[in-house]
């Protein structure tokens, strides 16, 4: 029956040569070490030098079995412990005892090492009680669901930022579209502006070359009407000279 008193985390631990306890320690008053034994006595005839892990059911309790190279190593938790803690407890002490003790466990005596060993077996009990960097795994666990939390958070916010991206790249094509717009007046302009300026250009050339024109009429005409005065005179002259000559020419007799 349980007769065991409510204890949190691992409340009893014992090292065992087949049913030969060789070191013990418990938290809790009651029949722990009894049952145990039972448990010690259901594995003995499993002379197996390989490790193995086992639970055993007593009550609200559960009894987490560690065998290796013939030494059991048993510990006692509440079953909402959990099997994890509790057997990394487990090969805590199966490290602890093997460097310590080696193979003087094969042969020694029944609680020969529990005034020293149990000590051992208390400091561990409440490191793993007590202390939550103890359980590794669900420590690294931890971190990777607060990571993943992390990750999640991050995601949306890049999501939130896509959005708040998508309005930036669409207020930018439609700057380019204006630019390009403004960009194709402009040119048109300017062209307008050349030719415009260009007529004008041509406009003050005609301008000035018809100025000249008449600058240069008025001031050589004179000279021209003179000019042609001179050769109608000189025209005349010649003709006269000629009709002159004609008439003193003398008259030929006829022989």
């Amino acid at each position: 029956d349980d007769v065991m008193t409510r204890a949190n985390g691992v409340a009893y631990a014992l090292v065992a040569r087949e049913t030969t306890p060789l070191a013990e320690h418990s938290e809790v008053e009651g029949n722990a070490p009894e049952v145990a034994k039972k448990v010690l006595q259901g594995i003995a005839s499993n002379n197996s030098r390989q490790v193995s892990r086992t639970s055993y059911v007593q009550g609200i309790y559960l009894f987490h079995v560690l065998v290796s190279d013939g030494i059991s190593f048993i510990c006692m938790a509440e079953e909402d412990f959990g099997r994890r803690v509790p057997f990394v407890f487990l090969e805590d002490v199966r490290q602890s005892f093997t460097a310590k003790y080696g193979t003087q466990a094969l042969h020694a005596a029944a609680y020969a090492f529990n005034e020293e060993f149990s000590r051992v077996l208390n400091q561990k009990m409440n490191y793993y009680n007590t202390n939550p960097q103890a359980d590794t795994i669900g420590r690294v666990r931890k971190e990777i669901s607060e990571v993943k939390n992390i990750m999640v958070e991050n995601i949306e916010l890049v999501l939130e930022r896509g959005e708040k991206i998508d309005l930036l790249v669409d207020k930018t094509d439609s700057l380019q579209d204006e630019t390009f717009r403004f960009r194709r007046q402009a040119r048109r302009i300017k062209q307008e502006m050349w030719w415009r300026s260009m007529r004008m250009t041509i406009l003050l050339i005609i301008v000035v070359f018809l100025g000249l024109y008449f600058v240069l009429a008025l001031a050589c005409g004179p000279r021209l009407k003179n000019a042609d005065r001179q050769r109608h005179l000189s025209s005349f002259s010649v003709e006269d000279d000629v009709t002159c000559s004609i008439a003193r020419r003398p008259y030929a007799q006829p022989i």
